[in-house]
């Protein structure tokens, strides 16, 4: 019995990090090739900054998962901030209202895994 759950923790440890590594990797090609070609972010008018909070669902570590959600809302045209918190499972994001909207955040999140991983709720603009 004591072996059999031995076997089944590893199991499940090796799953979660084989997940969370290739996650890791993906990211850190995106990365590197975004440091090649630096990208100017143009300020946005104060009278056009607006601030969303969500819940984002499916997270399964932070370096994966979470860093690769802020890095794609990040730099999206019109982001000026963004940032997720894998243990609240909560993303907020500063954007310029005439650029972004909360749609298309949500869009985003939602596409930056296959489409059924990352689920978005309780959007608050």
């Amino acid at each position: 019995m004591k072996f059999t759950k031995i076997i089944a923790s590893i199991a499940i440890a090796t799953l979660v990090l084989v997940s969370c590594k290739k996650n890791t990797t993906e990211s850190l090609t995106e990365a590197n090739a975004e440091t090649n070609a630096p990208k100017v972010k143009q300020p946005i008018a104060a009278e056009n900054v607006q601030t969303a909070s969500f819940t984002v669902d499916g997270m399964t570590c932070p370096e994966g998962c979470a860093k690769t959600i802020e890095q794609k809302l990040s730099d999206l045209n019109g982001v000026e901030k963004a940032a997720v918190d894998f243990e609240k499972k909560t993303a907020t994001v500063t954007f310029d209202k005439t650029v972004q909207n909360p749609e298309s955040l949500t869009k985003v999140v939602q596409e930056t895994g296959d489409g059924k991983t990352y689920k978005v709720s309780n959007m608050k603009s």
